[in-house]
């Protein structure tokens, strides 16, 4: 039989128990920073002369209808945010020469019946740009007005690419997580 008699004082014991809830909260605020850093990406590459992913928010098929929705019925949360994406310019006969629908084509269910969805934006050379060309844009989210304020993409950069394989996007998906920034 092996028995071990260990004598601990109150104060060594404290003092032990304090010195390795130290170091458990600096390792845990170390990962913590560490994390926050790593993540934060300078520049994201999106092909072209994006800004830095700090600043700006990607939209991909995958997310496209879920920002859609968030923005549109959470608008004043958005103002100011920049986004880059890329669409088709689909214009509607009552919009002003200085503005289009930078659209994406929604799947509505499996029979593969489809909705144009998009953004309104502005851009002072609009015209420049003929219906169903597919363009790249970067610009910042404002308030617009088409019957109600509904968001628009100030455009601050525009470039023609070319159409996507797929240029169909799915509905917004029901476990989409809302923020106050795009991500």
């Amino acid at each position: 039989m092996f028995i071990c008699n260990i004598k601990l004082s109150r104060t060594k014991f404290f003092k032990s128990v304090l010195a390795i809830m130290a170091i458990i909260c600096i390792a845990l605020a170390g990962v913590g920073i560490f994390k926050m850093y790593s993540s934060n990406k300078e520049y994201e590459t999106f092909g072209g002369d994006c800004m830095p992913s700090g600043e700006i928010a990607y939209l991909t098929d995958e997310n496209y209808t879920n920002i859609l929705k968030q923005v549109h019925e959470n608008l004043d949360t958005y103002i100011g945010q920049k986004i880059c994406y890329t669409g088709y310019v689909y214009r509607v006969s009552d919009l002003p020469e200085n503005q289009f629908v930078l659209a994406r084509d929604m799947c509505l269910d499996n029979t593969n019946q489809t909705v144009v969805v998009g953004f309104l934006c502005s851009l002072e050379n609009a015209m420049d740009f003929d219906n169903y060309t597919w363009v790249k844009v970067t610009g910042s989210i404002q308030k617009g007005n088409y019957f109600g304020d509904i968001p628009c993409v100030a455009i601050e950069a525009i470039e023609k690419v070319e159409e996507p394989e797929n240029r169909i996007v799915p509905a917004p998906n029901e476990n989409f997580i809302q923020t106050s920034v795009i991500y």
